[in-house]
C-alpha cells in the first residue's frame, strides 16, 4: 500500500545505521542520551536499539556506555 511504512524495514535500516557507526568508529562509547542525540531518536527507541545489539553480542555495556563487544575500552 502506498504511504504505509514497513516497521521491519525501518528497524533494519536503523540497526544498520547504528551498527555502521560502531564499525566505522571502533572506540565509540555512547550513553543512551548521547545515542539519542546522535541519531535523533527518542530515549526509549535508542535504548531498545542498543539493547538489541547487546543481545546480538555486537555491543556490550560498560558502565552507562554502550561499546563494541570486542572493545577493551571502559567508559567512566
Amino acid at each position: 500500500m502506498p504511504g504505509v511504512i514497513d516497521e521491519r524495514a525501518v528497524d533494519l535500516e536503523l540497526f544498520a545505521r547504528v551498527y555502521g557507526e560502531y564499525i566505522e568508529m571502533p572506540g565509540l562509547q555512547l550513553t543512551v542520551p548521547q545515542a539519542s542525540r546522535l541519531w535523533n531518536l527518542n530515549l526509549s527507541l535508542s535504548a531498545q536499539v542498543l539493547d538489541r545489539l547487546v543481545d546480538a553480542a555486537f555491543l556490550r555495556r560498560s558502565g552507562s556506555c554502550y561499546v563494541r563487544a570486542d572493545s577493551g575500552r571502559v567508559c567512566s
